[in-house]
């Protein structure tokens, strides 16, 4: 299956994406960054999977999300009728269940369902037995049971079943995880849960502020948006997949399933500037426990729960996606210093305070502490924004957004009334604002570039107008703007920076494809400088890149015309709900 054929299903706790043939082939339990029970996507079928559909195992003829939902139904179309199956997961008080509905629409249709478990990303196969007619797999610490009217049979290791459904059949599969110590826990009614999970998704929605021309596509991005918060903590994660190449067959495979400061806090700007900030409330609060301590220890990302250990390692038994290897999980990219979250950090603050948010002293204590370390920092050499795996450089956007960090500081003294020396930031941030311009800049061709001393664009230069640094009109910003469409567009779309098969020009070999949140952020700058008309062409021609049910991966590559990257990612989502709203 391509990227772009899985949806997705979730509980604001973990999340499943299903295939247009109605296999599930990636699921980890409990949690976003839990162990994978089903792997298929990373490998084959051998490494776990759950397929549900007609007998013949062909694509769905359609599918859809129930309006304003996360409930998936696909329905299929055969020869002698038509039945649909609806997949979804109620938001939990305890146990994770995944639920699906196969409904006879007409006619009768021969239904096929093969189950194989296998937890730790693929690796162990589990004991299974069979309890008062429920399936139970136990394998360490994981237990799962599968519960349905229709009985399964085992063999090779998997567990199999062909029914008839007729018109107005309705046959449910619930499948339940909890720790393997603990009793089978109470079963869900399917019906009861699909109401309360179509009427919760049904009046989140309900409050999204946003009415304008592009309602279809940013309520689905918010409501994907929402899908990757884990709800008992209010940390938000990048995506819910590890290892979805960037470059097909190629080794630019990360594990995404953690939060990072930068990706939360633009997901957070997304959603209150749509009208959700009970959100930015729930983040702050999982902010402060996760970056409590030194500001000098502050990281770049941390687990759902604010873990600070994420060793990244190589699973080998797994092939990867379309034979991209390694197949990795933990991310070593949490060691590196990134100044630009610092800015990243105090903007998101500061629009939750002028949207609503109330104020919080704690809060503030701790913004004081990471300001005295961007004065102390920032002008040092970091891996800036894309996480380069090669030497340290004074990237222009990680300066920008130390400047950010300051300008935010002085508007929240000015706006709130809150204490600091600002005056002193004030200076600092025209010291910096004047050595971005002076060594940041490129007289001769009037573009900013990637880092000082470089001749290298970036595509992040397109923040320099968004955040405030320069007006969209400066002639710097129309140069750098001009230079960046001139010189890092592919097929209409925008890289982040140049790069090669034959180069290593962030430490790794390969190509990639072009990155969706900068064609996005292209956008909103074309918009900021009155470019309407241009901004609404390649806006409309970024969301014919999403699929059939709305969703994005990180990057779409021209050169095979497909999504690629891990998927679902917020980091695409966020910037289209932003140039949606430039655009209207």
């Amino acid at each position: 299956m391509r990227i772009e054929d899985y949806a997705l299903i979730g509980d604001m706790q973990s999340a499943a994406l299903v295939a247009r043939d109605g296999s599930i082939d990636w699921l980890c339990l409990p949690r976003f960054d839990s162990p994978a029970c089903f792997a298929a996507l990373l490998g084959s079928e051998r490494n776990g999977h759950w397929w549900l559909g007609p007998t013949g195992r062909k694509p769905a003829t359609r599918r859809r999300y129930r309006p304003d939902t996360l409930i998936l139904e696909s329905e299929w179309d055969t020869p002698t009728g038509t039945v649909r199956v609806v997949d979804f997961m109620p938001p939990r008080d305890r146990n994770p269940d995944v639920v699906r509905i196969v409904e006879g629409v007409s006619g009768s249709v021969q239904v096929s369902t093969q189950l194989r478990v296998r937890f730790d990303y693929g690796r162990i196969v589990p004991w299974v037995r069979r309890t008062n007619g429920h399936l139970q797999a136990i394998g360490g610490p994981d237990s799962v049971w599968l519960h349905s009217p229709v009985p399964l049979k085992g063999g090779d290791y998997a567990h199999r079943a062909t029914f008839t459904v007729n018109e107005g059949d309705r046959l449910p599969f619930v499948f339940t995880w909890h720790p393997s110590h603990e009793p089978m826990p109470p079963q869900i009614h399917c019906d009861t849960q699909l109401g309360e999970t179509e009427a919760f998704w049904a009046e989140w929605v309900a409050r999204c502020t946003y009415s304008g021309p592009y309602r279809e596509a940013v309520v689905r991005s918010l409501i994907t948006l929402k899908a990757l918060t884990y709800a008992p903590t209010g940390g938000i994660v990048a995506a819910p997949t590890t290892s979805l190449p960037e470059d097909l067959g190629g080794v630019r495979n990360w594990d995404y399933r953690f939060c990072w400061l930068r990706d939360a806090t633009l997901t957070l700007d997304a959603l209150i500037s749509s009208g959700y900030l009970e959100e930015a409330g729930d983040w702050r609060a999982w902010l402060l426990r996760a970056i409590a301590g030194r500001p000098q220890d502050l990281q770049i990302m941390y687990g759902v729960a604010g873990e600070r250990r994420l060793p990244e390692l190589r699973l080998d038994w797994l092939d990867g996606y379309e034979d991209s290897r390694p197949v990795r999980i933990g991310n070593e990219a949490v060691k590196q210093l990134q100044l630009d979250v610092y800015g990243e950090v105090m903007n998101s603050l500061y629009v939750s305070r002028t949207r609503g948010l109330s104020a919080d002293d704690r809060a503030w204590t701790i913004q004081r502490q990471l300001l005295d370390y961007v004065e102390d920092h920032w002008h040092e050499p970091d891996e800036g924004l894309w996480e380069v795996r090669g030497p340290r450089r004074h990237f222009v956007h990680s300066k920008v957004m130390c400047w950010a960090a300051l300008d935010r500081a002085v508007k929240y003294v000015e706006h709130f009334g809150r204490t600091g020396p600002v005056d002193r930031w004030r200076a600092l941030r025209d010291v910096i604002h004047a050595e971005i311009c002076d060594k940041g800049f490129d007289p001769r061709r009037n573009t900013f570039t990637q880092s000082y001393g470089s001749s290298e664009l970036d595509a992040a230069l397109l923040m320099i107008p968004m955040v405030g640094f320069l007006p969209a009109d400066d002639p710097r910003v129309v140069g750098t703007v001009a230079a960046i469409e001139k010189e890092l567009m592919s097929d209409g779309f925008v890289l982040r920076y140049p790069i090669a098969e034959d180069n290593d020009v962030d430490g790794l070999q390969g190509g990639e494809g072009a990155f969706l949140a900068c064609s996005f952020w292209l956008v909103e700058v074309m918009a900021m400088q009155g470019r309407k008309e241009e901004a609404k062409d390649l806006f409309e021609r970024l969301l014919a890149l999403r699929n059939d049910v709305g969703l994005l991966a990180e990057e779409y590559d021209p050169r095979y015309g497909r999504l690629v990257g891990n998927f679902p990612q917020a980091f695409s989502h966020v910037p289209l709900v932003h140039a949606a709203r430039a655009l209207s």
